[in-house]
């Protein structure tokens, strides 16, 4: 793609998302959720794979879906409250249509049928920015509503725990299993979101940080399925020893910065007399748990064999910058011990 298109195409993606932050008008809000999308989609469509157009194409049509459902909540709650203004959200229908209307947005389960189906159609660094960026101006609207059904969002987070971390379970593409680890993230921000935004905030950023350093291992290693990640110790033997800590960080076992958010969650769901809720949450992680260790295994205790026919890897140098991912696999690692101080900041 010509870098000044691309440069276009980012800038616009960024304006999307900060118009959204900045708004306290619904149609500010709707607005930048549209430029979003719209600029998005032709860095889906830049390899004119048949997979890739068709990812766009479900993508367009599922995010058009919860645009028109967003504005439809949009229009009748200011039919209902004479208020255009994002805080005035008071009844309990357009709150609702809001917040599934953003669930399909963002890939809450049981609206989530697109996420897997899109992300497989596209490219890491595509996909990178659809899983990490394109879920901010979502959440900024879902915090800034503070939405009070607490049984919708507990159905929706418990539900989406439970099959990020069942559909994962199965999978051979890397893609496929990184969609499913976003829904299961997803859940566990929204379980909480009612009870503590500032936490949800926490774990979004949390996650942001493990997800950017997951996609840049696989983009260094050229990995799109489980098979190819046994190839990545001839390769990068160190980051190869490294990734497992991230996988692992990523399914949430202590010492590493991935436990921090849901002991968090876990911690003030017990405080709010959601026991049930809290167990089947911990539950629900060790189905993800186990697609993360598979992943581990296939990474770093196996070799590739070479019998097979297919083509051999390059074994040249990467050219791509490895600094961010540097920066990124300390923070997804040592970031716990912070936690008495993140702690005392969220505290009001």
């Amino acid at each position: 793609m010509n870098p000044y298109i691309l440069a276009t195409l980012l800038f616009t993606l960024g304006l999307g998302t900060t118009i959204t932050f900045a708004s306290s008008h619904w149609f500010l809000a709707w607005m930048g959720l549209e430029i979003n999308t719209l600029a998005i989609m032709p860095l889906m469509a830049q390899y004119h794979h048949p997979r890739a157009v068709e990812a766009t194409l479900k993508y367009f049509l599922t995010q058009a879906t919860a645009a028109s459902t967003l504005l439809f909540a949009t229009t009748m709650n200011a039919w209902l409250n004479g208020q255009w203004d994002i805080q005035h959200m008071t009844h309990p229908l357009p709150i609702t249509l809001f917040t599934l209307a953003l669930a399909l947005k963002i890939g809450l389960a049981p609206l989530h049928i697109w996420l897997p189906e899109v992300l497989q159609g596209l490219d890491l660094s595509t996909g990178l920015i659809l899983s990490t960026w394109q879920k901010l101006a979502p959440f900024a609207l879902l915090l800034q509503i503070y939405p009070a059904n607490s049984t919708l969002l507990i159905i929706l987070g418990l539900t989406s725990t439970l099959i990020g971390g069942w559909g994962g379970l199965n999978q051979t593409q890397l893609r496929k299993i990184l969609a499913y680890s976003s829904i299961a993230h997803l859940g566990w921000m929204i379980l909480v979101l009612q009870f503590s935004p500032t936490l949800t905030l926490l774990t979004l950023l949390t996650y942001l940080t493990m997800t950017f350093s997951t996609f840049l291992v696989f983009k260094l290693s050229n990995a799109t399925n489980i098979n190819a990640l046994a190839t990545s110790w001839t390769k990068a033997p160190a980051l190869t020893a490294l990734t497992p800590l991230i996988l692992l960080s990523l399914g949430g076992l202590p010492p590493l910065s991935g436990f921090m958010p849901k002991w968090l969650i876990l911690q003030e769901l017990t405080k709010q007399d959601l026991a049930l809720t809290a167990t089947l949450a911990a539950l629900t992680a060790l189905l993800s748990l186990y697609f993360y260790l598979r992943l581990s295994y296939a990474m770093a205790l196996t070799m590739f064999p070479n019998n097979l026919a297919g083509t051999t890897p390059w074994r040249l140098q990467s050219s791509q910058i490895t600094f961010p991912l540097t920066l990124s696999i300390m923070a997804t690692t040592t970031l716990l011990p912070l936690t008495p101080t993140i702690v005392a900041l969220l505290a009001p």
